[in-house]
């Protein structure tokens, strides 16, 4: 069975059920906690998380791209992407569930 994705609102239902705090204030602190890491990736391009992972910014150069339908070849423009490198207790742990 497919589960659904992991939303804001479901974490912030985690926070509340296990700290007890308001359904209103757990939103503000996942919705904070977001905006702050996504401000520090702007700002310093990466974040350490330890016994988590890393999240880094890097740069992906123009390329020529196809539509694999038509064949029809289009430029797509330079870009940054985030890429997450998971650590080993998170590999591990989700290996071996």
């Amino acid at each position: 069975m497919h589960r659904k994705s992991l939303t804001k609102r479901d974490l912030a239902n985690k926070l509340n059920m296990r700290l007890g705090f308001s359904k209103n204030n757990s939103l503000l602190l996942v919705a904070d906690f977001f905006e702050t890491m996504a401000n520090e990736l702007i700002k310093s391009k990466k974040i350490k998380i330890t016994s988590f992972g890393t999240f880094q910014v890097f740069d992906k150069k123009s390329r020529v791209g196809r539509n694999p339908k038509t064949k029809k070849e289009y430029q797509i423009s330079a870009r940054k992407v985030v890429r997450f490198k998971p650590s080993y207790l998170v590999k591990k742990k989700i290996n071996n569930s």
